[in-house]
């Protein structure tokens, strides 16, 4: 395939194709009684439990559209972060402004800018780790914590997850510790000066205690290199721990005591700088460096984040059902200094932008819930409580250098934001006959969010932007919510599934970053909402060795909330627009012959704005939604076997992702143009299990790929971060 492979493809063709041949293939070879490939296999397609409705359930009669990497599928494909997990999904895109400052999307629904740039504002799509809202301050690396699994659940999540759902959402399920004593050590040396130590244990205290723990380190020389200062930027020292306490008090009482803690120290992320010029092949500025991964900033800037999570997880078999407990205090500290805009424009005029922010955010959550049956089983649901409170505490300081005195100057912006949440919810599954169930729920969201800001001038000959004037106000809003599921599911066979679902979703309203003036600064913008619709089939053929899951949809949003840069002011947030999606989504997984796995997926998103006036002369109606790939193809091919004893295994990931812009306006400056991205990974296993070395490589074509654009119009400036360039090392991991 070549980057060009999207240009003239009708919108559907591609996706139906593929699933159509997968179905159609193996109908007919199941009716003609043939193998695939001229020799069966002898496993099925191993199957996931997961908990996309808050219960497990195998993940093929799951009426969602979710996708889930098991832990084995998370070591084979080396996934470490969650953009490597976006790379293999349909329909979401992982973007980052900088290392702690990610902005996820699924189906063209996420928050243009860090989550970290607003003290008063919320993502689309959200993570929760082991049932707790991570709502501040980033999460772990994937390869951090003792997963079981990560899933990823495609659009509204209003009903059972709530808070802010209103993309999607990504869960991390921790395994819990057990009973099987276990030890498992990873080392890890690559590219770039990489080092990597992991280490995890599971220790049975007696026959109702046990005990799981581990700990991880990553070091890594810097991806880009800064020329002023002359030191490599864009490292990586980053330290986390976890713990874990699994007590069985009884047959009925089951309860999970847990802490993970991040600690991260490294430099920063300056920009690259281009200037008039679309992304790639552009012009970079007098005097600036050609080379996309070496930057022109006076300073490195520098990167420091401590989160902590202690978790209390009860479940109890009560005599209505099952009651579950989640409990858990989250506190983030981050301290950043960022150069975002460095570099001589008409030399010698030297312009210098740099934002230095420090935020504490603490979070307390408590969420009761109710898993019932009746019915003798017909009638299945669950009914819950909860409640959120978040205080964030944000100072930024931005330092503006220009060749105008009167933009010249330090401002500082302490941002103080209290927010609440509370909720009531239930749904319910009824079975109307053997075959059909119809699925209803409901969730009523009471938030309310205040907050103290203040924005004032430090020093300089002039005020800084976006300052015009200084101010110290105060802001509050309510808002309430009321957001339903409703489903229908046959099986009308045992390994063919349909499904059909209505859900609305809900994001809440916030405050602005930071603004110019005390009126902006302290008037909310509303909340966004939007009603999904969706179709789908769950199917499983040839004996359980292919697997394929298709879905449409269709999502309407009002009252979208948009970020909007303003040149020489800031990041305005505002309820510009409605939106339109529409699109397809494939992912099957094939085990033709015995150790072959083929698997993939395919995305089709039409996603834009239906109505958008940007002020008095743009109307963005009919753009793009930002960051909304229109095409996205997923292929992987991983073949094992045995070599006298020793296990071989080998895997390669193919991706070819359309064009994408990062902001609504569309224009060629903030375009991220298709790219392919290609992973491999071969590993050797020792006849006793307990020995496994691989060699592996990221971004094998090393394409240079955004993660985030900002443009300065009046300067006629790019600025971009890029995600990592080809890397590649070798992992020894040690097990008993």
């Amino acid at each position: 395939m070549q980057k060009g492979l999207w240009h003239g493809v009708s919108p559907l063709a591609l996706g139906l194709a593929l699933g159509f041949s997968l179905t159609s293939g193996a109908v007919a070879q199941t009716a003609g009684g043939q193998v695939m490939g001229g020799r069966a296999a002898d496993a099925e397609v191993s199957e996931l439990v997961v908990t996309a409705q808050r219960v497990e359930e195998n993940i093929q009669q799951v009426p969602i559209a979710v996708s889930a990497f098991s832990s084995a599928t998370l070591q084979r494909q080396s996934i470490e972060t969650l953009q490597d997990i976006a790379i293999r999904t349909p329909g979401f895109s992982a973007g980052q402004v900088d290392p702690i400052q990610t902005n996820f999307a699924i189906r063209g629904i996420g928050s243009a800018f860090g989550i970290s740039q607003n003290a008063g504002g919320d993502a689309s799509v959200v993570v929760f780790v082991d049932g707790v809202y991570a709502g501040r301050g980033g999460t772990p690396d994937i390869d951090a914590l003792n997963l079981e699994r990560v899933e990823v659940l495609r659009g509204p999540q209003g009903t059972l997850f709530g808070k802010n759902t209103i993309g999607g959402l990504i869960q991390f399920v921790s395994k819990k510790p057990s009973a099987d004593p276990s030890w498992r050590v990873e080392a890890q040396y690559g590219n770039y000066d990489r080092r990597s130590l992991n280490a995890r244990g599971n220790i049975p205290l007696s026959d109702r205690a046990f005990l799981s723990l581990g700990g991880s380190i990553k070091l890594r020389d810097g991806y880009e290199f800064n020329e002023t200062t002359g030191n490599h930027v864009n490292d990586q020292d980053l330290r986390s721990a976890a713990l874990a306490l699994r007590l069985l008090p009884s047959e009925d009482l089951d309860v999970t005591l847990a802490v993970d803690l991040t600690d991260q120290d490294q430099k920063g992320n300056p920009r690259d700088n281009i200037c008039d010029a679309t992304l790639r092949g552009g012009v970079h500025c007098v005097g600036i460096n050609p080379d996309p991964r070496v930057v022109n900033a006076f300073t490195d800037g520098y990167l420091r984040r401590w989160l902590q999570t202690y978790r209390g997880e009860v479940n109890w078999q009560s005599p209505l059902g099952t009651v579950t407990s989640i409990t858990a205090y989250r506190a983030a500290t981050l301290n950043f200094r960022t150069v975002f805009f460095a570099n001589p424009v008409n030399p010698p005029n030297q312009i210098e932008s740099t934002e230095t922010d420090h935020e504490k955010n603490k979070q307390f959550s408590q969420e009761l819930r109710l898993a019932f049956g009746a019915l003798d089983g017909r009638l299945t649901g669950q009914v819950g409580a909860y409640y959120l409170h978040e205080d964030n505490t944000r100072i930024e300081d931005l330092q503006q250098d220009f060749p105008a005195p009167a933009q010249t100057g330090i401002a500082t912006y302490p941002q103080m934001v209290k927010g609440r949440s509370i909720a009531l919810f239930g749904q319910a599954s009824f079975a109307v006959t053997d075959t059909v169930t119809a699925t209803a729920g409901l969730r009523q969201t009471w938030e309310r969010k205040r907050g103290h800001f203040i924005g004032r001038k430090v020093s300089g000959p002039g005020l800084p932007p976006p300052l015009a004037a200084d101010y110290d106000v105060r802001g509050a809003e309510s808002w309430s919510a009321l957001t339903p599921r409703f489903a229908l599911d046959w099986q009308a066979t045992p390994d063919l599934m349909f499904y059909a679902s209505a859900t609305r979703g809900f994001k809440s309203g916030g405050f602005q970053g930071i603004a110019g003036s005390g009126p902006s600064q302290s008037t909310p913008y509303d909340p966004e909402f939007a009603w999904s619709y969706e179709g789908g089939a769950k199917s499983r053929w040839l004996d359980g060795r292919v697997r394929l899951n298709a879905s449409i949809f269709k999502t309407d949003y009002k009252d979208l909330q948009v970020s909007q840069l303003v040149p020489l002011c800031c990041v305005v947030v505002g309820n510009a627009a409605t939106a339109e999606i529409k699109g397809a989504e494939f992912e099957w997984v094939l085990q033709p012959l015995q150790g072959l796995q083929l698997d993939g997926s395919y995305a089709f998103l039409d996603a834009e704005f239906t109505s958008f006036a940007n002020g008095a002369t743009a109307n963005f109606t009919g753009n793009a939604l930002p960051r909304s790939p229109r095409h996205k193809v997923h292929l992987g091919v991983q073949y094992s076997t045995d070599i006298q004893g020793w296990g071989a295994m080998a895997r390669l990931d193919y991706t070819n992702q359309a064009h994408m812009f990062f902001e609504a306006s569309n224009i060629a400056t903030q375009k991220q143009e298709g790219y392919i991205n290609v992973d491999a990974r071969v590993s050797l296993t020792s006849p006793d299990k307990r020995w496994e070395v691989a060699v592996w490589g990221k971004n094998l074509t090393d394409e240079l790929v955004a993660t985030y654009v900002t443009a300065f119009a009046p300067y006629r400036q790019v600025l971009v971060p890029y995600a990592p360039p080809k890397t590649y090392g070798v992992t020894l991991i040690w097990k008993m």
